[in-house]
């Protein structure tokens, strides 16, 4: 698209689709024309598995905390409320929620498997 064409969206996250994936993880997306936000509520005990994306990713904990595990090396990393963990794209990563946590996920360009309902891994 155009930017000189492009029209603002706004939107409210409680107006939006709450997918449920796999345990008790749900999401809500926004798309632009570059990035994503995905705003993922995870319940104690839910996992992410081992994953990787072309995608960069901001991870924002606003509540709860994630335990992440990065990198072939398999580095832990627990990210609390108020922090922010950036993926760069193409490492693997995983996570385990320590508590029950509400993160925004940022990504560019927008996930494809995402949006296509593709990502097996979290299904």
């Amino acid at each position: 698209m155009n930017q000189t064409n492009a029209r603002p969206q706004h939107h409210a996250w409680a107006d939006l689709e709450e997918e449920a994936l796999k345990g008790t993880i749900t999401r809500r997306l926004i798309t632009g024309d570059a990035m994503m936000i995905a705003q993922i509520v995870l319940r104690r005990g839910d996992t992410v598995p081992t994953h990787a994306h072309p995608n960069e990713q901001i991870t924002y904990i606003i509540s709860g905390a994630l335990k992440f595990t990065l990198g072939e090396e398999r580095t832990e990393k627990i990210v609390r409320a108020g922090e922010v963990l950036v993926i760069p794209a193409n490492l693997p990563h995983a996570a385990e929620a320590l508590e029950d946590t509400l993160d925004l996920d940022v990504f560019s360009p927008p996930r494809e498997d995402w949006l296509a309902k593709t990502d097996a891994y979290l299904r």
